[in-house]
């Protein structure tokens, strides 16, 4: 019966080991988002996380008749990518990012956390080629 109790005690630890690498470590999903960095904060009460949204272009539109613009809430966990989002602001920015199934309080208040920042261009910035020429 002792050796049972055992068994079944490793067997429910790493079951239940299993069950939170799944919920919070296991990259759900990976991809690419592009839009206008609306903001890019540092906050939290005890942990202190990278927070930013970016305004993609487009709108959606959760109920018939409403509009809604596209917004791509994410976190950072690299101090690095973190610097180069700082000086990004109001820019056009594409970002990869992986999802996790869950948020942990340290990495961030979004399950999407932003890897590598790919491109940063002026928003809003014409080289003249679009201009008419009697202008």
């Amino acid at each position: 019966m002792k050796k049972f109790a055992w068994i079944a005690g490793i067997v429910i630890i790493g079951l239940l080991a299993g069950i939170f690498w799944y919920k919070f470590y296991f990259v759900f999903g990976e991809g690419v988002k592009a839009g206008s960095l609306n903001y890019f904060v540092k906050k939290g009460v005890v942990f202190k996380t990278y927070e930013g949204r970016v305004v993609q272009e487009g709108f959606q539109s959760p109920t018939a008749g409403g509009l809604q613009s596209n917004e791509f809430r994410f976190s950072v966990v690299d101090g690095e990518i973190a610097e180069q989002l700082e000086r990004a602001s109001g820019k056009f920015v594409e970002l990869r990012y992986k999802e996790y199934n869950g948020m942990l309080p340290w990495r961030g208040t979004s399950n999407f956390v932003v890897t590598e920042v790919l491109t940063v261009n002026n928003a809003g910035k014409t080289d003249g080629s679009a201009l008419p020429f009697d202008q």
